[in-house]
């Protein structure tokens, strides 16, 4: 029923049905604006580059695992960093720029007998106030920033401080998971399940003041969020989603319409356009757990790796991409084996949406050799 009554929300608002869908909607959540819809066109040119003509990247590890339960996603990053994520995004349109690991503090008021609404938030509050500035000055550096986690709660940080550097931007959030339920809603009170409450303007009213997370202010429209992968909502999340009128496409609406089809339809909603700064935030539990079974929150029935790959190159062809998050891989989970899958997905995923091709790339100026050419480099290897 619910999944019929969105259905017919989108198709009255791409008919220019504005008032249809206003009556259906709660007073408290309707928006005053429709959602616009107009052809999406992909592969323009990186719209930031340097004076070498090369793109700036600039490489943010977050450990952070104080938003969920499974503390071996803290060493997310240096998991990757170790399966060579420099060596293999690099290439010939990007200088990379590796910032570190961002170090956090321990806060002991987290210890307290009188468990908050959001678990940790002292700490979390704290670090992801660090993630904000950071990612902020990164990307006022004209670098896009790749943050490699850690938690998907570090996205609250990162999307704060983007929208702090670039006002204008959409999100594209690709997870099994929506991650914005309020905290009222949320059945664990972690953070990485309500991320996306503390960023939706529409939805400030209704979020408690949280001790260490006072400072945090939402600077996203839920109109300018596209989900793709969903499969594992709560109610609170479902009714959010709905209410608002979100773009959100589950699992089965990828089966049923295609990846590309309803890659194009997120795209139009967030960026009719094309002109804005894209956000794109990877959980890599929106994959298959076949694909990536070093996670901590996986769910049967996820997108291939050849899907997940079809996306992220799809946003690079676009050229507005100018931050990205890579969480929750947890290197801690499964066998070597797993995690070794796990963590080469990652890379080819952070990769693909640095523009790196699957079908092979060569240089700009690029010429096939000649005979004589050959012979002369390889006249030492011949006479041997």
């Amino acid at each position: 029923m619910f999944k019929m009554a969105a259905l017919s929300m989108k198709r009255m608002v791409s008919k220019g049905c504005k008032s249809s869908v206003s009556s259906l909607l709660s007073p408290i959540f309707q928006s005053s604006k429709g959602v616009k819809h107009a052809p999406h066109s992909f592969g323009k040119d990186f719209s930031t580059v340097n004076k070498t003509g090369k793109r700036s990247v600039g490489i943010l590890g977050v450990p952070i695992n104080r938003g969920q339960t499974n503390p071996g996603v803290l060493y997310g990053p240096a998991a990757i960093r170790e399966g060579d994520l420099i060596k293999r995004i690099k290439g010939q349109w990007h200088e990379i720029h590796d910032h570190g690991d961002l170090g956090f503090d321990y806060v002991p008021e987290d210890d307290c007998a009188d468990q908050p609404l959001v678990k940790n938030s002292h700490s979390l509050g704290r670090a992801l106030q660090k993630v904000s500035s950071s990612v902020q000055t990164i990307v006022s550096a004209g670098e896009v920033c790749i943050v490699v986690g850690g938690d998907h709660s570090l996205s609250t940080g990162s999307i704060h401080g983007h929208s702090l550097a670039e006002p204008d931007i959409c999100l594209l959030w690709i997870d099994a998971h929506a991650d914005i339920n309020l905290p009222m809603t949320s059945p664990s009170g972690n953070m990485h399940g309500m991320v996306l409450s503390f960023c939706v303007k529409e939805l400030r009213e209704y979020m408690p003041q949280i001790p260490g997370l006072e400072w945090l202010k939402p600077t996203i429209s839920a109109k300018n969020i596209a989900f793709i992968g969903l499969r594992d909502l709560d109610a609170g999340e479902k009714y959010i989603i709905d209410q608002l009128n979100m773009t959100a496409y589950s699992i089965h609406d990828v089966d049923k319409h295609g990846l590309p089809e309803v890659l194009a339809r997120s795209m139009d909603a967030i960026n009719p356009r094309g002109n804005r700064p894209i956000h794109l935030s990877f959980d890599v539990d929106s994959l298959d757990p076949s694909v990536t079974p070093s996670t901590g929150t996986r769910v049967a029935g996820g997108l291939t790796f050849r899907e997940g790959m079809y996306i992220v190159e799809e946003v690079a062809n676009t050229g507005m991409m100018s931050a990205m998050d890579l969480v929750e891989v947890n290197p801690t989970i499964g066998t070597q084996a797993d995690k070794e899958r796990t963590i080469d997905c990652a890379i080819r995923l952070v990769g693909g949406a640095l523009g790196k091709k699957r079908e092979g790339e060569y240089p700009q100026n690029y010429q096939l050799p000649t005979v004589e050419e050959f012979l002369k480099d390889k006249k030492p290897a011949i006479l041997k």
